[in-house]
């Protein structure tokens, strides 16, 4: 047990991959892993799609900005929420699907996703694999739908590369466990003071790393002053989800 709390704690993102691949065995292990997870009243609303094709790979990793290390690693599993089973289940007992179509269905897709990406993480990691999560694969949804063949009501929500690590990165550090873990209601007070000094810290790290970045105040403003997949919400419709409800 202590060993993979270990594990867990010791996490951190890879970025380079030797030329190596996964053994079956050991694909179907975090595959299985990940499948283990629950999922909201047992709906089992997500699918994997594990792409090892080297062409496709190097597809994606231009369809996600031109990131590298999707195309060098050998696997990379995206994570899709899956209504369209659970539709086929509704129109077998006849009647139609509606929960696709909230919001509560968007959350309940991402959740469960989130869940079982977990539990992915950890098996590889424990498996001596590196691991980073792409969320750009919803950078361009339109293609990434086209290029997986997605039906409707599915959707892909983000991506996990998984391979064997060229180089460990340096351990990210975290905000303090009091901003992060709340006793009974959210503690307001001393948020303020907890981003100024994680600032100084991932100044710090940033720097050690040679990243452009400067801060972690800075890196979320740029990130979060729009909406920076802007695809999402009118392809989420044309796949179903509506979130209208």
């Amino acid at each position: 047990m202590k060993d993979v709390i270990e594990t867990i704690k010791n996490h951190r993102s890879i970025r380079h991959y030797l030329d190596k691949p996964i053994p079956d065995a050991v694909l179907n292990e975090i595959l299985q892993a990940a499948q283990s997870m629950p999922t909201s009243i047992n709906g089992q609303q997500l699918s994997l799609i594990v792409i090892k094709d080297k062409n496709k790979r190097q597809k994606i990793a231009h369809l996600t900005g031109d990131q590298p290390w999707i195309a060098q690693a050998p696997v990379l599993v995206i994570f899709t929420a899956d209504f369209y089973r659970s539709d086929l289940a509704c129109r077998k007992n006849g009647q139609r699907q509606v929960i696709h179509e909230s919001v509560e269905g968007t959350l309940v897709g991402a959740v469960d996703a989130g869940i079982a990406m977990g539990a992915a993480i950890i098996a590889a990691e424990s498996l001596g694999l590196g691991i980073v999560p792409i969320g750009a694969v919803r950078r361009d949804p339109a293609q990434m739908i086209n290029l997986l063949e997605l039906p409707p009501y599915t959707y892909p929500l983000v991506g996990l590369v998984i391979g064997y690590p060229a180089d460990p990165s340096a351990l990210k550090p975290r905000f303090p466990s009091g901003t992060f873990v709340h006793e009974e209601v959210y503690q307001k007070d001393g948020v303020q003071n907890a981003i100024d000094e994680y600032d100084k810290k991932m100044e710090d790290y940033y720097k050690e790393r040679g990243d452009k970045q400067t801060d972690w105040s800075s890196q979320v403003t740029g990130a979060y002053k729009q909406v920076y997949f802007p695809q999402v919400y009118p392809t989420m419709k044309k796949q179903g989800f509506l979130n209208d409800k």
